[in-house]
């Protein structure tokens, strides 16, 4: 469809606009309606095919099943105007709230969109080096960065992608920093990629107003390269000469259904259920970008806010980065996979190739594979009005999830929203430092643990809690009291962890009665991490321990029971 003729057609539209086209997944194993193309980053071969039965064989290495805990920086352009997650999508969404504040403090999407918010992301501030050392004192076993996100816009010198940080915004290597920073503090780097879905995720810049002085008025998602040689209104250069903003908003194809639909894209997550079918040429330059950062940075893993894999099951993309990543770990590690990919709505014979993420949320029991629970302080993008209104999550929210997720066999990994500069604010650093404290005095209980057979006890672990596709049922743990406890093993010690400090002074433990089937042993002592031992008797009822009169942390008491 020419530009120019849908912009004459809007000029006379009072309502959206829908384009027809047909869609269908490959059905059959093994065929690809977009098979990638591996001309520019072969796949490493070995001892890992592209396919679900070798990638089944997969092992969970030990470091991350000892791991537990995580810390991400989801930082990146889009926290330049302090909206919020998703806003270079948002921001092309006619009356809402992004796009409101884009258009009173920068502009006009047609005039300024999400390619002129790129070179105000300065990280002036940021101090990698500081910030990685910082989280490992707090806990943190493993640090994430992005790569890129659904803005497509790279974190690093991107051979694949002229829109990336070293030739815009910070020029910095934004990566390459993170991973030498994890480097010198000793930890494990992931790096997630969001890229794949900019095909759908930036649709809306290819919208008009439909109401108002701009009324009929095209966004800048429809601009080319060529674009880029015209004068603006005062006779100067245009920054982005040079430079193809299609590149970067990925938007000429036909548009998904229900194209102006602000939800549709969250049914449309799997490639099969509506989305525009991705070209060979898109599919293509995010593998050659992933396998790229992945040869380079060498990550230990890596996150796909995906339905399974990338691009699956219109493409075998997902699948040879997979087998690549898995391959290329066996090369850098003496012959041994140490390797981690997180993806989402996996199913049960999925989880044995990859590893499970829920986001914002848990399942209410031990999962048989280890798994993780991807969260955040706040927004997932700095956000200024969780910092204005104290919408962050207490260190006491933190520890509760992080308790409740490892006593599932699972770890946690949590966002720290960082501003543009590069610095998390004072209020998140208070969140950090109690947590922080919390976590020195009973890391032991954390770290290194495996699941109980059972993983507690009280009135939410009794409930029958549901979970979505992708997670998002945090809000039920987050009301944990001191009747909620939660258990981990480690080296024949058992540790309980009660979600709150009792107002009695007592914590009753209906697992640990007399004559239980699940502890059958004698107890011979019980500790108070960080204070000492704790006086007990045990009952057909349960173990009733008393805790001393003052707390030892501001958040909840641990029990060594041996």
């Amino acid at each position: 469809m020419k530009r120019n003729f849908l912009h004459s057609l809007a000029l006379g539209l009072i309502a959206p606009v829908f384009f027809p086209f047909t869609l269908r997944a490959q059905d059959t194993p093994g065929t690809w309606q977009v098979p990638v193309s591996e001309a520019d980053e072969p796949m490493q071969t070995g001892v890992f095919t592209p396919d679900w039965e070798s990638l089944r064989t997969y092992q969970v290495p030990e470091w991350f099943r000892d791991a537990k805990f995580g810390i991400w920086a989801h930082w990146g352009p889009q926290c330049v105007e302090g909206s919020g997650d998703w806003m270079a999508r948002e921001l092309y969404m006619e009356g809402s709230g992004k796009a409101d504040y884009h258009r009173e403090h920068y502009g006009h999407p047609s005039e300024v969109g999400f390619k002129d918010i790129l070179p105000l992301f300065k990280a002036e501030h940021w101090d990698p080096d500081r910030l990685v050392a910082f989280y490992k004192e707090i806990g943190a076993q493993y640090f994430f960065v992005l790569g890129n996100h659904h803005d497509n816009f790279d974190l690093w010198d991107s051979p694949y992608q002229e829109w990336n940080s070293v030739a815009i915004g910070p020029h910095r290597n934004i990566l390459g920093e993170w991973a030498a920073a994890a480097k010198k503090a000793g930890l494990p780097l992931g790096v997630s990629f969001h890229a794949d879905h900019a095909w759908t995720w930036y649709e809306p810049s290819r919208r008009f107003d439909l109401r108002g002085d701009y009324r009929g008025r095209l966004y800048d998602g429809w601009l080319t390269k060529a674009d880029g040689y015209a004068l603006n209104p005062d006779g100067t250069e245009r920054w982005w000469k040079g430079l193809d903003p299609q590149k970067l908003y990925a938007q000429d194809h036909d548009m998904s259904r229900d194209t102006w639909d602000n939800g549709a894209i969250h049914r449309q997550w799997g490639w099969q259920n509506g989305a525009a079918t991705p070209s060979q040429e898109f599919v293509t330059n995010f593998y050659n970008r992933t396998i790229d950062a992945i040869n380079r940075y060498n990550p230990d893993l890596i996150y796909f806010d995906v339905t399974v894999l990338p691009f699956y099951p219109v493409s075998d993309a997902g699948l040879k980065i997979a087998a690549h990543f898995y391959n290329h770990s066996m090369l850098t590690h003496q012959g041994k996979n140490e390797a981690v990919m997180l993806c989402k709505i996996l199913d049960e014979q999925q989880r044995q190739a990859l590893v499970w993420d829920v986001e914002r949320g848990a399942p209410n029991a031990i999962m048989p594979f280890p798994w993780q629970c991807c969260n955040c302080l706040g927004d997932w993008h700095y956000n200024t009005a969780f910092y204005e209104n104290g919408w962050y999550k207490s260190a006491a929210t933190v520890v509760k999830l992080l308790v409740d997720i490892v006593s599932k066999n699972g770890n946690m990994l949590l966002n720290v929203p960082l501003r543009a500069d590069g610095t998390f604010d004072e209020k998140e650093e208070a969140i950090l430092l109690e947590f922080g404290a919390w976590m020195k005095q009973n890391q032991e209980s954390i770290v290194g643990t495996r699941p109980w057979k059972v993983f507690g006890e009280g009135p939410i672990a009794d409930a029958d809690i549901a979970i979505n596709n992708q997670g998002f049922n945090d809000g039920a743990y987050t009301k944990a009291g001191a009747s909620e406890i939660r258990f981990t093993q480690k080296a024949g010690t058992l540790y309980a962890t009660a979600l709150a400090w009792p107002d009695d002074g007592q914590i009753i433990i209906r697992h640990l009665a007399e004559g239980s089937d699940l502890y059958p042993e004698k107890i011979h002592k019980v500790r108070l991490l960080g204070y000492g031992k704790v006086k007990y008797t045990r009952t057909a009822d349960g173990l009733i321990v008393t805790l001393p009169d003052k707390p030892c942390n501001t958040i909840a008491p641990v029990l060594k029971i041996e």
